[in-house]
């Protein structure tokens, strides 16, 4: 599964390009429905088993990340690889995840 979630943090997994995503949003949603029905508002985000990422990827991760915020929800992006850091810069996504990124939990 692309998306699980363990406690306070959900674990993303993968394939995050344009040939990927389709299998991610259905476990986007089932993991956001959990997080609401948690009651808890900090979750943390690890990105650290994602394969590889591309535009579609980024911007599926942040409409998933704005309809958490929309529910209550506050995530961070931890653990984001290196080539999903240069993705972000690259894609010119780096305003869209500066004020939730974090090089370590909280």
């Amino acid at each position: 599964m692309p998306v699980r979630i363990a406690g306070r943090v959900v674990h993303l997994e993968g394939d995050w390009t344009m040939s990927g995503v389709a299998d991610n949003i259905d476990s986007m949603v089932q993991t956001l429905n959990q997080m609401e029905s948690d009651g808890k508002n900090n979750f943390l985000i690890n990105c650290s088993q994602i394969e590889e990422t591309d535009t579609s990827g980024l911007q599926l991760l942040n409409a998933w990340v704005e309809c958490a915020k929309m529910r209550g929800i506050e995530p961070k992006l931890v653990y984001v690889t290196d080539g999903m850091l240069r993705a972000i810069n690259e894609y010119g996504f780096s305003h869209l995840f500066s004020d939730i990124y974090s090089d370590a939990y909280w």
